[in-house]
């Protein structure tokens, strides 16, 4: 069953998507996990690409967007259903729930502070806890 994570970001900004994404695949890699990150639509999956690229400057975080895969890099973004080819660890920075995301062994949701995501992300935690998934939350 999938286990499924809640990651709230910071109230006054200091970490973005986009360096939580960046800790949390760096963190999975070094375990040796495929990460496949879910963002909301083109624009956000392009900025997530941008940012892994320089979130921290001893860090190397081998990632490409879903539809330029040529290799099998450890993370990869995109903004549509990600293809059965992917089942390891899912990060979910898109504000809603994934359709595929049972099939996955772990999902990582991104919190936002902001009263509209915070909304949203606890009916996903309703949704998520009244079907049984084992659930943590985290601060980060």
């Amino acid at each position: 069953m999938t286990q499924i994570d809640f990651y709230l970001l910071p109230k006054d900004g200091a970490i973005p998507v986009a360096a939580a994404v960046g800790r949390i695949a760096e963190k999975a890699l070094a375990r040796g996990h495929s990460i496949f990150v879910q963002a909301k639509d083109e624009m956000q999956a392009r900025a997530i690409d941008d940012a892994l690229w320089s979130f921290r400057p001893e860090s190397f975080v081998p990632h490409e967007l879903a539809h330029e895969a040529v290799a099998a890099e450890g993370v990869v973004i995109g903004w549509q259903s990600p293809s059965l080819d992917y089942d390891d660890v899912l990060i979910n920075t898109s504000g809603s729930i994934p359709e595929s995301f049972a099939r996955f062994q772990r999902l990582v949701e991104i919190v936002e502070s902001d009263e509209t995501t915070l909304s949203d992300s606890r009916e996903a935690w309703r949704f998520y806890r009244d079907r049984g998934y084992p659930l943590a939350k985290h601060d980060l």
